[in-house]
C-alpha cells in the first residue's frame, strides 16, 4: 500500500498525464497528486488539433481529456502555465521558473516532443507556423480558412502524417498547397515506398502538389510577410505562408540536467526506461512521446510519439509507480483521416526492417489491409478503408505468425482463422 503522505509529482500536462493522474486515483491513491503543465490550457488530446478540430468539424472543448472541474473533484492539484526548470534527485523535488520547489516521492516525467525547427533563412517571417500545440491549431484554422477564402498557397515542408494531414484540411478549406519533401515518397520512413505512393497519388487526386527529392533552403518575404520558398535543387514556388512539418524532438532537457540516462539521437531520443517506464533513477518515470522503451517483441528500443502511447504510457506509469507489476509491452499503433481514407496502422516496420509487403484486397479503390513482413513474419499492418481488423492485426504481430503469403492476402480467408 501507498502511504497516503506521499507526494506524487507529474510533469507535462498532456493526454499521458493527466491520464496518469486519473489512474493514481481510481487506482486507489490517497496521496498528493500534483500535474504541472508548461501551457496554459487543460490537458488536452492532439489528434483532433491536425484533423476534426483544424477543419472546423469539432469544437474546441471536445479536445480535451477531462471537464476542467474533474480536478479539483479528484483531488489533482494543477500547476498550469508553469515550467518546471530543474530536477533536484537528491533532494527529490523539482523547481518551476518561477522558484517554487515542490518535494515528491515519485516523480513522472511525461514532457512530450516539441517540433523540428527549420534551420533556413526566413522562418522568423510571419507566415511561418508549426502544429503542436493548441494554440498552433487556434492559429492555423484562420490561417487555412483565409487561404481559402483569398486562394492562398500553403507550402508545408515534410511530407509526414501532420503534413499530409494538413495538406487535406487546407485543400477542403479551398487554398493551394505544395508540400516539399526529401524522400521519393510521402510517408517513407513509416510506410516505405511501396505504401506511400498510394498517399501521393490520393493527394494529388485532392489537388496537391508535390516536390519530391528536395528541401527548403529558404523562405523569402516582404514587410514580414512569406512570398515564396526556395528548394535545394533551385527552384521556387509561391507561397503566403509555410508550415514546418519535418517531425518532432523528445523534450529531454529537464532529464538530462538531471543526469537521466538518454538515449542518442541517432536511436530515436528520449528517456531511456525499462519495461515498467522506471528511468535510470528507480524513483522517477516517464512515458509518452519522451519515453524510449526497450520493446520485446521487436527487440529494440522504440520511442512512439503516437496518441495510443500517450493514452496507455500515461497508466502504465502510474500503476507502476504505485509498485504494481507493469511491462509496457503494447502494439505501437496510430489512425489517421485524410478526405475520404481512415486508415489504422499497427507494429513497426520502416524501412530496412521488412522485405516483403502483402495486400489484401483492392489497393485501387483504397480498401486494402497492408502487411509488412520479414523472413514471412508480419511485423506491422495497416487496415485502409476497412474496420474492426485491429485486433486479428495485432495479434498476428505479437505472436509473430509467418501466415501463408496467398491466404494473408485473400479477403475472403478470416485473419483470426491465421493464427496459430
Amino acid at each position: 500500500m501507498v502511504d497516503a503522505d506521499q507526494t506524487f509529482v507529474i510533469v507535462g500536462g498532456g493526454l499521458a498525464g493527466a491520464k496518469a493522474a486519473e489512474t493514481l486515483r481510481s487506482e486507489g491513491f490517497t496521496g498528493r497528486v500534483i500535474l504541472i503543465g508548461d501551457e496554459r490550457d487543460h490537458p488536452y488530446e492532439r489528434p483532433p488539433l491536425s484533423k476534426g478540430y483544424l477543419l472546423g468539424k469539432e469544437d474546441r472543448d471536445s479536445v480535451f481529456v477531462h471537464e476542467p472541474g474533474w480536478y479539483a473533484q479528484a483531488d489533482v492539484e494543477l500547476h498550469l502555465g508553469q515550467t518546471v526548470v530543474a530536477v533536484d534527485r537528491a533532494a527529490k523535488a523539482v523547481r518551476l521558473g518561477e522558484g517554487t520547489v515542490i518535494h515528491y516521492d515519485k516523480l513522472l516525467l511525461v514532457t512530450g516532443a516539441e517540433p523540428r525547427r527549420l534551420d533556413v533563412p526566413g522562418t522568423g517571417l510571419a507566415g511561418v507556423h508549426h502544429l503542436r500545440r493548441l494554440a498552433h491549431a487556434d492559429r492555423l484554422r484562420h490561417v487555412l480558412a483565409a487561404l481559402g477564402r483569398d486562394n492562398g498557397h500553403l507550402v508545408i515542408a515534410g511530407a509526414g502524417w501532420i503534413g499530409l494531414e494538413v495538406a487535406a484540411a487546407a485543400r477542403e478549406y479551398g487554398a493551394e498547397v505544395t508540400v516539399v519533401e526529401p524522400e521519393a515518397t510521402p510517408l517513407h520512413a513509416v510506410l516505405g515506398p511501396e505504401v506511400g505512393q498510394m498517399f501521393a497519388d490520393l493527394h494529388a487526386e485532392h489537388g496537391v502538389r508535390f516536390h519530391f527529392g528536395a528541401r527548403l533552403t529558404e523562405i523569402t518575404g516582404q514587410d514580414g510577410m512569406v512570398l515564396a520558398v526556395h528548394t535545394d535543387d533551385g527552384e521556387e514556388h509561391p507561397a503566403h505562408d509555410v508550415l514546418a512539418a519535418i517531425g518532432a524532438a523528445p523534450r529531454t532537457a529537464l532529464a538530462e540536467s538531471a543526469g537521466l540516462a538518454l538515449v542518442d539521437r541517432a536511436h530515436g531520443g528520449g528517456i531511456a526506461v525499462d519495461a515498467s517506464l522506471r528511468t535510470s533513477d528507480p524513483d522517477i518515470y516517464a512515458a509518452g512521446d519522451v519515453a524510449a522503451v526497450h520493446h520485446p517483441l521487436f527487440d529494440i528500443r522504440l520511442r512512439v510519439e503516437h496518441w495510443a502511447n500517450a493514452l496507455n504510457g500515461g497508466p502504465a506509469a502510474a500503476r507502476a509507480m504505485l509498485g504494481q507489476d507493469v511491462r509496457y509491452d503494447r502494439v505501437p499503433y496510430f489512425f489517421s483521416d485524410q478526405y475520404d481514407v481512415g486508415l489504422e496502422y499497427s507494429g513497426w516496420a520502416p524501412p530496412g526492417t521488412y522485405d516483403q509487403v502483402v495486400v489484401r484486397g483492392d489497393a485501387g479503390k483504397r480498401e486494402f489491409i497492408a502487411f509488412w513482413l520479414r523472413d514471412g513474419q508480419v511485423l506491422a499492418g495497416m487496415n485502409v478503408n476497412v474496420w474492426d481488423v485491429t485486433e486479428p492485426i495485432q495479434q498476428l504481430i505479437r505472436q509473430g505468425e509467418r501466415p501463408d503469403p496467398d491466404a494473408l492476402a485473400d479477403p475472403s480467408i478470416p485473419l483470426a482463422s491465421l493464427l496459430s
